[in-house]
């Protein structure tokens, strides 16, 4: 891969859920800035375990760089990167200035621990596609796989996602990382899907290189039944979508190997 060293965007990569995604990272630190330090997190270890937002980078920048950007294909421009983008305590002013000078859907993943603070609901209401994380259905599933802030709760994330979806015009999918130590849980994580309603479900596991072992395809058919009916999508049953990325390796590795 050769290409240029962005500093706050990266890609474009070819998501599975997103075809041909720009990376948008509102962090871009030199470390890694969350208020979860998942166990299958494919960028590493949380360097700055917090739930405070801040701005860490100004508006201006990020979109000095976008408007430096060849003529190229993109699906989607997407929140993402270092850490989890809703700690830009800037993000809606970010997300207002693409507007100005871009055309493209507008997506963020988010691992939904901030979705209960009206500010960043706010923020999220902009976007076109938000995809929320819920990786467990109990508080001790929970602490294991996403080793979150210790004040935060996974009744809590379920209640904002619930009332985030019940006003949100736009696309609201969530993201189920199912590794070994949550896979007998599926069946209760896809109840509490049904009682959010969202508009998509996306089945993954960690199939990028990290320190978790990603669940066997026969064992992902087994948690697919569970959420028949829902309208889900699953990692393996998917096409990714060709994608020539502009930005180099150095940048690239904000998202992890493809």
């Amino acid at each position: 891969m050769s290409g240029k060293n962005y500093k706050y965007i990266y890609g474009p990569v070819p998501s599975w859920r997103l075809g041909s995604s720009l990376g948008i990272d509102p962090l871009s630190k030199s470390k890694k800035i969350c208020s979860f330090d998942c166990a299958y997190c494919q960028i590493g270890k949380t360097d700055l375990l917090t739930d405070k937002r801040e701005v860490f980078v100004k508006v201006r920048d990020i979109i000095e760089e976008i408007d430096s950007l060849p003529h190229i294909e993109i699906d989607y421009m997407t929140f993402s990167g270092t850490g989890e983008p809703t700690l830009a305590k800037n993000l809606g002013q970010t997300i207002k200035a693409l507007k100005k000078i871009r055309n493209e859907k507008i997506a963020v993943i988010t691992n939904s621990s901030l979705m209960h603070r009206k500010d960043v609901q706010e923020d999220l209401l902009m976007v076109d596609f938000v995809i929320s994380k819920l990786d467990a259905s109990t508080q001790s599933i929970f602490e294991l796989v996403n080793r979150p802030v210790s004040t935060t709760r996974i009744d809590n994330i379920i209640k904002a996602i619930k009332e985030f979806k019940r006003y949100y015009l736009g696309k609201l999918a969530l993201q189920i990382m199912f590794t070994e130590e949550n896979k007998k849980h599926a069946k209760e994580i896809s109840e509490i899907s049904r009682e959010i309603k969202p508009d998509e479900v996306q089945l993954n596991t960690p199939l990028r290189p990290c320190k978790v072992t990603p669940l066997a395809k026969s064992e992902m058919d087994i948690i697919k039944k569970y959420f028949v009916g829902l309208n889900f999508v699953s990692v393996y049953d998917t096409v990714k979508k060709t994608v020539e990325p502009i930005s180099s390796e150095d940048t690239f590795k904000r998202r992890g190997k493809v």
